[in-house]
C-alpha cells in the first residue's frame, strides 16, 4: 500500500446482510469466513468484481481474498468473466444451486466418501486379524460403517439430482 490509504466504499445494509448469510453458510460447511464473504459480495454485486475490488470492499488481506477466490472457483461457485481492455480477472457468482452443490460435492464430499471406503476396507483387514473377546461387537460396528459408506455412495448422486437447477 506504500502509505496510500485506499478508499473503501462502505457496504450497504443489504450487502452486509447477504454477506452475513453466506458467512454463516461457509461456517456450517467448515469453509473459511472469507469464502462466505467473497461469495456474498459477488452474489449481491451488480457488476463483476476483481480480486482487489473484493479485498478492498471486504477489508480482508490479499492472501485471504486470493485463497477464497481459488476455493470458490474450485467448486464452481464463481466464474471468471472477460472485461474488454482490462487484464485483471473479474468474477461473478454462480447462482445455479445444482452447479454449486455438484461442484462442492465433487471437491469436498466425494473424495471423503471414496477415501472412507478405502479406510473401512483397511479397518476390516485389521479386524480380520483381531481375536479379542469383543470381536463380535467390533465386527457389528464395522458392518455399520460399511452400510453407512454404501448408503453415502448411493445417496450423494440422488441428493444432487433432487437439488435440481
Amino acid at each position: 500500500m506504500n502509505g496510500v490509504l485506499e478508499a473503501r466504499p462502505a457496504l450497504g445494509e443489504l450487502e452486509r446482510e447477504v454477506i452475513e448469510l453466506f458467512v454463516r453458510m461457509a461456517d456450517v460447511l467448515s469453509l473459511p469466513r472469507s469464502v462466505g464473504e467473497i461469495y456474498g459480495l459477488l452474489f449481491i454485486a451488480s457488476d463483476p468484481l476483481c480480486l482487489d475490488d473484493c479485498r478492498i470492499r471486504l477489508n480482508i488481506s490479499k492472501g485471504s481474498t486470493s485463497q477464497g477466490l481459488k476455493i470458490l472457483r474450485s467448486f464452481g461457485a464463481i466464474r471468471t468473466v472477460y472485461i474488454p481492455g482490462d487484464r485483471k480477472d473479474y468474477y461473478v457468482a454462480e447462482t445455479s444451486l445444482r452447479k454449486i452443490a455438484s461442484g462442492f460435492a465433487g471437491e469436498q464430499i466425494q473424495p471423503h466418501v471414496h477415501s472412507g471406503k478405502e479406510r473401512i476396507a483397511r479397518i476390516r483387514e485389521i479386524l480380520d486379524q483381531y481375536s479379542g473377546d469383543d470381536r463380535e461387537l467390533l465386527d457389528e460396528k464395522i458392518e455399520h460403517l460399511e452400510n453407512w459408506q454404501k448408503r453415502a455412495s448411493k445417496a450423494l448422486p440422488l441428493i444432487l439430482k433432487l437439488i435440481g437447477g
